[in-house]
C-alpha cells in the first residue's frame, strides 16, 4: 500500500499577498522546568489535505553487516535512494522512540533556490531514520546533520522540535541548493522553565556564537549566507531567519500568528522573556498583535517565553484546539462563521471581492489534520515506561488524544498502518471515525462541538490525571522486581485497551450526534445520557429545542436581505 503522509509546508511567497500553501503544521515545545510534572513535551499537528492519520510503528531490530535502507519521500512515497543501515535500530512509535526521544516539525519553505532535487534525505526521512538511531536530543541533532550532509537534502526549509527526558531544542535548517550537498542550520536549547512554538516560519533570528551548551550551528551558516548574498553585516548581527526565510505578510499572518496565539494562551496574555542582555522582561502579548497580524514585520516576537503557570499535557493538548478565540483574529465571530459560529474556512486561504484580496485565517486547529500528538518525555521514569505519545487523528478541536507508551510491544488496531487510507473507508479506523464526528459538528458547530468537547475533556482528564499514573505504579512495581516482561505487558495492554475503548465510545458518539442534532433540532437528554421521551411513546422526543442562529448572523442577513424577509 502506498502511504500518503504529511506534507506540512507553506510555499515561498512571491508577493506580499497572502498565498501560503494550506498544508501546514504547528509545534509547541515545553521544557522540563516549564512543565507541571517535570517532563519535556512536544506537540505536533500533521496537517495535510492528503494525509491519512495512522500510528507508524517499527520494532527495534538488529541488521546484518552490509544492509541497506531504502529511502522514500515522506510526502509522496517517491523513491529517493538508499543509505547504509546501522547494526541496531530502536523501536519507534509515531514520532517518539523507546528512549523517550520525540521529534516534530513544521516546514517553512524559505529560499526556494536552496532545495537540492538530487538529495536523498527528505525532512520526513530525517525524522524517522533519526528516531531509529538516536537516544538523546543532542544525538538527534548530530545525526540529522550527518544524514543531510552525507546524502543530500531535497526538501524545503524546516523547523524541528527535538526533546528527550532532559532537554528540549528547536532547530532551523535549509539546504544549500543543487550545487552543494548538505544543509546550513542552527539549533537552540529551550531554556529550562521556558516554552517555544513554531508554525511554518523560521523562528531563530540572532543566536549566541560561543555557547555550545545552549546553541549549536553549522560552521558555515554565516559564510554560506555571505557567499549567496543573503547577508553582509557583522557576524554578531546575523539572523538565520532573515537570511534564509525573510518575513512577509503571509508567512507571519498564516504562520507566526499561531505561535503568538499559543504563547498568548499559555502565558495568560503576558510574554516574559529574556532580552539580549539576559535580563528577564515582561510585556503584554498585545504588544506583538500587529506583528502576528502581519502589519508590523519589525516587531520581532521572542523565540522563548516563560509560561504563567506550570504546563500540563492537557494544557498543551487544549492549545492545539485553538481558533484564535477571544482575540482580534477570532474565527467564530465574523459572518464567515455562518449562523453557527464555525471556526473554519475552507480553502483556498484567500479570496477577492471588489478588487481587494482578503485572508481566511489559519488557526492551530484545522480541518485537514491527519494526525496530531503531544509527546511526553518523562525522564524521571525509566525508558521502559517513561515515554508516552498522546496520539489522535483529524481535527484536534473535535478529537481526543489517547496515551500510547513508546515501549509498548503492540499498538491499537484503530491506529494501525494499513487500516484504511484517504481513498478507502475503514469502519475500524480512528481517523475515519474522528472525521465522521468532526464533519457532523461542522453543520451546527456552536452546539455540537461543545457537546463533543465535554466528552473529550472527561476522557483526557481521566487518563492524564489518574489513569496513566496508576498504570505507571503497577509497571514500576514489576520493574522493581526485575520483571520487565510483565511491566511491558501492563503498559501495552493499557495503551491498546484504552485506545480501543475510546474508539468504541466515539463510534457510539457519532450515532448519538446524528440522533440528538438531526435537522437543526436538539433533543434533550437525561443525566444518564438517555433521551427524554413523551409520556405516551419512547420514540417521541420531549424537550426538543431549535436554537437557530447567532445574533451576528441574524443581523447580517437582515441587512443583506431584510427588505425581502421582513415580516410586515
Amino acid at each position: 500500500m502506498v502511504r500518503k503522509t504529511a506534507f506540512c509546508a507553506f510555499a515561498i511567497l512571491l508577493t506580499a499577498i497572502f498565498t501560503p500553501k494550506s498544508d501546514a503544521c504547528t509545534n509547541i515545545i515545553i521544557s522540563r522546568g516549564a512543565s507541571a510534572d517535570n517532563s519535556c513535551m512536544v506537540s505536533y499537528a500533521a496537517d495535510s489535505h492528503v494525509l491519512f492519520g495512522e500510528l507508524y510503528y517499527h520494532r527495534a531490530a538488529d541488521w546484518p553487516a552490509g544492509s541497506w535502507l531504502n529511502i522514500r519521500e515522506w510526502d509522496t512515497n517517491k523513491p529517493l535512494g538508499r543509505i547504509p543501515q546501522i547494526a541496531h535500530t530502536y523501536q519507534t512509535v509515531g514520532n517518539m522512540n523507546e528512549h523517550q526521544l520525540v521529534i516534530g516539525e513544521t516546514t517553512y519553505g524559505g529560499r526556494e533556490e536552496l532545495a537540492d532535487p538530487a538529495g536523498v534525505m527528505d525532512y520526513g526521512s530525517l525524522i524517522y531514520v533519526t528516531l531509529q538511531r538516536a537516544r538523546t536530543a543532542r544525538e538527534a541533532i548530530d545525526i540529522i546533520v550527518d544524514l543531510a550532509n552525507s546524502y543530500g537534502y531535497p526538501s524545503e526549509g524546516e523547523s524541528f522540535s527535538i526533546a528527550d527526558g532532559t532537554e528540549a531544542w528547536v532547530m532551523d535548517l535549509i539546504g544549500k541548493g543543487p550545487e552543494e550537498k548538505g544543509i546550513v542550520w542552527v539549533a537552540r536549547r529551550v531554556p529550562d522553565g521556558y516554552i517555544c512554538a513554531h508554525a511554518n516560519q523560521s523562528r531563530i533570528t540572532r543566536f549566541p556564537l560561543d555557547d555550545p551548551e545552549n546553541c549549536l550551528y553549522a560552521p558555515d551558516v554565516i559564510t554560506f549566507a555571505r557567499k549567496k548574498g543573503y547577508f553582509s553585516g557583522k557576524d554578531s548581527e546575523f539572523s538565520f531567519r532573515d537570511a534564509y526565510c525573510p518575513l512577509d505578510f503571509g508567512t507571519v499572518r498564516g504562520c507566526d500568528a499561531r505561535a503568538w496565539s499559543a504563547f498568548n494562551i499559555l502565558c495568560d496574555g503576558v510574554f516574559t522573556y529574556m532580552d539580549e542582555s539576559g535580563k528577564e522582561v515582561s510585556r503584554p502579548a498585545s504588544d506583538w498583535l500587529n506583528y502576528a497580524m502581519g502589519y508590523d514585520l519589525a516587531g520581532e516576537m521572542p523565540l522563548f517565553v516563560k509560561p504563567s503557570r506550570k504546563i500540563t499535557v492537557k494544557d498543551v493538548a487544549d492549545v492545539m484546539r485553538d481558533h484564535f478565540e477571544g482575540t482580534t483574529m477570532d474565527m467564530t465571530t465574523d459572518i464567515g462563521a455562518g449562523g453557527n459560529a464555525l471556526p473554519y474556512r475552507w480553502r483556498p486561504m484567500e479570496f477577492e471581492s471588489d478588487g481587494k484580496t482578503y485572508v481566511n485565517e489559519r488557526a492551530i486547529a484545522t480541518q485537514q489534520t491527519g494526525f496530531w500528538f503531544v509527546g511526553q518525555a518523562r525522564g524521571y521514569l525509566p525508558d521502559e515506561i517513561g515515554g508516552i505519545i498522546w496520539f489522535g487523528c483529524d481535527d484536534a478541536a473535535t478529537s481526543y488524544v489517547t496515551p500510547i507508551y513508546t515501549a509498548s510491544s503492540d499498538i491499537p488496531e484503530c491506529f494501525r498502518e494499513g487500516n484504511g487510507d484517504m481513498l478507502h473507508y475503514s469502519p475500524t479506523s480512528a481517523f475515519w471515525m474522528c472525521n465522521r464526528v468532526a464533519n457532523a459538528c461542522y453543520k451546527m458547530y456552536n452546539h455540537m462541538a461543545a457537546y463533543v468537547r465535554e466528552r473529550i475533556d472527561s476522557f483526557e482528564n481521566a487518563q492524564m490525571f489518574g489513569g496513566v499514573q496508576q498504570n505507571d505504579l503497577v509497571a514500576l512495581d514489576y520493574l522493581g522486581k526485575g520483571d520487565k516482561a510483565s511491566a511491558n505487558r501492563i503498559i501495552t495492554e493499557y495503551s491498546v485497551s484504552t485506545a480501543q475503548q475510546q474508539f468504541s465510545d466515539w463510534v457510539d458518539l457519532e450515532e448519538t450526534l446524528l440522533v440528538k442534532f438531526i435537522d437543526g433540532n436538539v433533543k434533550a437528554q437525561n443525566s444518564d445520557g438517555s433521551f427524554r421521551h413523551s409520556q405516551y411513546s419512547e420514540g417521541i422526543p420531549e424537550g426538543l429545542t431549535q436554537p437557530g442562529y447567532t445574533d451576528h448572523w441574524k443581523s447580517v442577513v437582515a441587512k443583506d436581505h431584510g427588505d425581502i424577509l421582513e415580516v410586515k
